[in-house]
Order: structure tokens, then sequence, then C-alpha cells
């Protein structure tokens, strides 16, 4: 391995090798708030590696063109793409981390012992997604998805509270049930195409298949049936959501957040990637399969998140409506042939900026819910009665995250989910526009009931014992660290929806490195 290569993985391994010092510094460092600050500071490695390879590219950050660097030769040749469009996710991944980071100091104050471990599986979580948005070969895939999910099971059983021990079991079985399944789909494409890469899939596809079989073969129907199975578990989406609502709402809310955003864009990551690389023949059975998964996922998320009394289980329900949505783009992406001349970037490009947005949205919801939980102790959705007088700002960015994760402007969503479904009608998919549309005015009902409760309920006594006395006085007070998390994701949530333009020219950008992609 040359250091060339080297460089092409320094993102990745930068971020492996601060999560190793981080655990380090946690063992030799007496005053363990150190430890905070060196995972927060730690992340100008990878943010720099990761700027450095786009600036890199010809056209800088914001360029468009399939150009990518210079290919890697030895053990990474044909294993990884360092282009825009892995750039772009690490960007997202890093981003994210570094907002979850500061917001969760107070957080992890509350378990000293447990400190270095959690920054450093939440950092080798972040170098197994960074890897994930690069790889393009089988076994990279899977070693990827395999980094990315086993330390936040770990994390998921941090809190000593049977829900946080039931959300980490929970996540381990149906993480390594759908982990099996995936390995089994990879397993069926391999004996069918006799190759481990994406391209070299593409190549075994594009041969004599049968046309009254989906996909020209049982073997890949299968692969495929499976492989869509596994790598919906990280989605979220039908049919292996049933892990959300549970790891949602016991395992640490900084972990729930992270997972949230950047495990849910990575695994978009990779969808595309597939489309793109692997299956870029099959539109109309690719089509038929998401656009199905993306409305029945909307539709159920939206209907059961009515029915819950759990903030924290109603978000998890929420991301099961929201990755059906975003699964609107993808059913568009495997529909949008144009005349046999290329893919448009207008399908993928939505799904990119629809994720910048929900990541916002979503992590100032989560970050304010951390707020609170930590102050009032409870996670009821009744308990929030008083919030607004008690801690305005909290309230206010909760109710802003909210309004967001509907769809209203100017928010980055409403803007996103135009995107989304103007990409599904030029792909003749109008019908499932609608139901997405429907399902935006479903979802506003429980979102205003948790701001009418927050701010015109009488006040509860969850939050009427706050400052009065005991462990509630001392939490009474929001730390200046949320404050600074939440002021950053609520002005990046209304600025989206003002100035996209920047965001939606970085997407295109992305997208445009993928095999197939006319460039417009």
């Amino acid at each position: 391995m040359s250091l060339h290569d080297l460089y092409l993985i320094a993102p990745q391994l930068s971020m492996a090798a601060l999560a190793v010092l981080v655990i380090l510094a946690d063992l030799a460092i007496p005053r363990k708030g150190w430890v905070s600050g060196l995972a927060l500071v730690g992340l100008a490695a990878p943010l720099a590696f990761a700027l450095a390879q786009l600036y890199g590219l010809p056209g800088g950050v914001l360029g468009s063109g399939a150009e990518n660097l210079v290919p890697a030769a030895g053990i990474l040749r044909d294993s990884l793409a360092v282009d825009r469009f892995s750039g772009f996710f690490n960007l997202l991944v890093v981003a994210a981390l570094a907002l979850v980071f500061l917001a969760s100091i107070d957080f992890v104050l509350e378990m000293p012992r447990l400190r270095g471990e959690f920054y450093g599986l939440m950092l080798l979580s972040a170098s197994g997604m960074m890897l994930l948005a690069s790889a393009t070969e089988l076994i990279t895939i899977y070693v990827a998805l395999e980094l990315t999910t086993l330390p936040l099971v770990a994390i998921a059983a941090f809190l000593p509270n049977a829900k946080s021990s039931e959300a980490g079991m929970k996540f381990l079985v149906i993480g390594a049930i759908s982990s099996a399944l995936t390995l089994y789909g990879m397993a069926l494409l391999y004996g069918f195409s006799g190759s481990t890469t994406l391209e070299g899939i593409a190549l075994a596809l594009g041969g004599p298949l049968r046309d009254d079989v989906p996909f020209g073969s049982y073997a890949v129907l299968v692969g495929i049936a499976v492989l869509t199975v596994g790598i919906a578990f990280k989605l979220s989406a039908i049919p292996s959501q049933m892990w959300v609502p549970d790891v949602y709402e016991g395992a640490p809310i900084p972990m729930v957040a992270f997972l949230s955003v950047a495990s849910k864009a990575v695994a978009f990551a990779l969808l595309l990637r597939f489309l793109y690389s692997g299956f870029l023949l099959f539109d109309a059975d690719w089509g038929t399969l998401l656009a199905i998964l993306a409305a029945v996922s909307m539709t159920v998320g939206n209907l059961v998140a009515l029915a819950q009394s759990n903030i924290r289980r109603l978000l998890g329900y929420s991301t099961i409506a929201h990755a059906g949505y975003l699964l609107v783009g993808v059913a568009a992406v495997a529909q949008g042939d144009l005349s046999g001349n290329g893919y448009a970037t207008f399908g993928p490009s939505s799904v990119l900026f629809y994720l910048v947005a929900y990541a916002a949205a979503n992590l100032t919801a989560f970050f304010a819910v951390l707020a609170v939980h930590s102050r009032i102790g409870s996670d009821l959705i009744e308990d929030y009665g008083g919030v607004f007088r008690r801690f305005p700002f909290l309230a206010i960015t909760l109710a802003v995250a909210l309004v967001a994760l509907i769809g209203v402007p100017p928010t980055g969503i409403f803007v996103g989910k135009i995107y989304l479904f103007l990409a599904a009608v030029k792909s003749e998919l109008a019908w499932l526009a609608l139901i997405g549309a429907v399902n935006s005015v479903i979802s506003a009902y429980y979102y205003v009931r948790i701001i009418r409760i927050t701010f015109l309920a009488p006040e509860s006594e969850a939050v009427a014992a706050v400052g009065m006395g005991g462990i509630q006085s001392r939490t009474a007070r929001v730390s200046p660290f949320t404050l600074v998390a939440l002021g950053l994701t609520l002005a990046a949530t209304v600025l989206l929806g003002i100035l996209f333009g920047p965001v939606v020219q970085a997407a295109e950008g992305a997208v445009s490195a993928l095999p197939g992609i006319l460039i417009q």
C-alpha cells in the first residue's frame, strides 16, 4: 500500500486513530473534562482530510463532473471510490458528530466511568460510516456496515436501566439478522456474477437475461430481495424497522441523535451506489420495489406515531416515515432514464439535499429533547406541559424543529419535500408524490400535539419539580454547550429553507460523480 493509498483513506483512518487516542487519553488523563475537548477538537483532522480530498478534485468543493482522485492500487483497488459523492457524506458525518459531541458534553458528565468508551465507540462508528460512503466492493461494504453498527450496539446498552439493556439487545439481535440477510444476498450476487465489485456485478447483469423474471434471474431476484431487507435495517425503513422505537426510547439520546441522521445518510449513499454502479439496467424493477417500500414506510411510520405517548418513540416512528419520504427520491432515481442518454441529477440530488435538511431538523429536535430530559427526567409527552414557561428557548427550538419535520416553510425540509416530490412526478410516480403529500398532512397532527402541550398545557409535575431541590436543582440552567449546538442546528434548519442554492449545487455536484449520470 502506497502513501497515496493511505491518503485516499485518510479521513477514515484519522477518525479511527482519534477513537483510539480518546480511549487512551481517558485512561491516562486525571482531568476527564479534557477527554470531551479532545474528542471534539480532534474531529478537525478527518474534516481537514475530507476537505483536502474535495479541493483536490477539478472544480473544488461545489464543482460537477465525474472526476475522481487517482485510483487506489494494491488491496484498495476497485474497493473504494474517493470522489465528490463520498466527500459529501464524509462532511455530513463529521458535522453531525461534532454537533452531537457538543450537545452531549453535559450528558457525558453523568457517566464518568464510560466517558472514553462513549466517545471512542462513536468515533469508530463514524469511521465505518465514512468507509461505507466510499465502498464499491461487497466485502468492503460488509465490513463497513459492521463497523458502523456494532459500536452503536454497545452504546445503546450503556445506561444502567432495563430499557437501555433491552435497546442494546434488540439492536444486536435484529442487527445480526439483518447482517446475515445482507451477507446472504451478497453471496447470491457473487455466485451469479462471479465478482465482488459493483462494476463487475453490473457487467454480469448486462449479459443475456430472462425477460419474464424480475431482475432477469431468480438468483438475482432472491439476492436483491434479501439484500434490500438488510439495507432497510440501516435505512430504518419497512420491513426492517421493528428495532427503531425501542432503541430510540432506551438508548442514550446523543447516540440516537447521531444514529438517526448519520447512519441513515450513509445507508442511502450505499443504496444510491448500488443502483448506479451495480444495477443501472433494472429501472422498472427497482422503481416498483422502492416505490412500494416508500409508500408503506411513510404510511406505517406516520399512522403508528399518532398513538405514541413517549416523545422518543414518536421520533422513532417519525424517522421511519422520513425514510419513506427519502425512498420517494430513490424510487425516482430508478425511474429516471432519459432516453438512454444517462440519468438526470434531479432525483438523486433531491435525496442528498433532503438528508442535509433532515439532519439539521432532527438534530435540533433531539438536542432539545436531550436538554428537556436532563431537566425534568421524563420523555412522556404529557410531562412537557409548562416547558415553555420554564425553558422558553428549548420550547421554541423544539417547536421549530417539529414544524420543520412537517415540512412547513421556510425550513429546509419544505424545500426538500418539494424537490423529492417533483423528482417523483418527473419520473411518472405522481401517485407516490400524492401519498407523500397526504402523509405530510397526517404527520402534522402528532407534531402539533407536542407543540400544543409544550406551550399551552398546564405545568406538569415533572416541570414543577425543577429547581425545588434534589437532582433537579442542578440541571435547571441550560448549558452553554447545549445552547451553541441548538443555535447552530436551528439556524441551519431555517437557512436551508431560504438559502438552499449552495447545498443544492453541492448535492448535484456530488451525484454527478456516480456512473451513468447525465451531466447537465
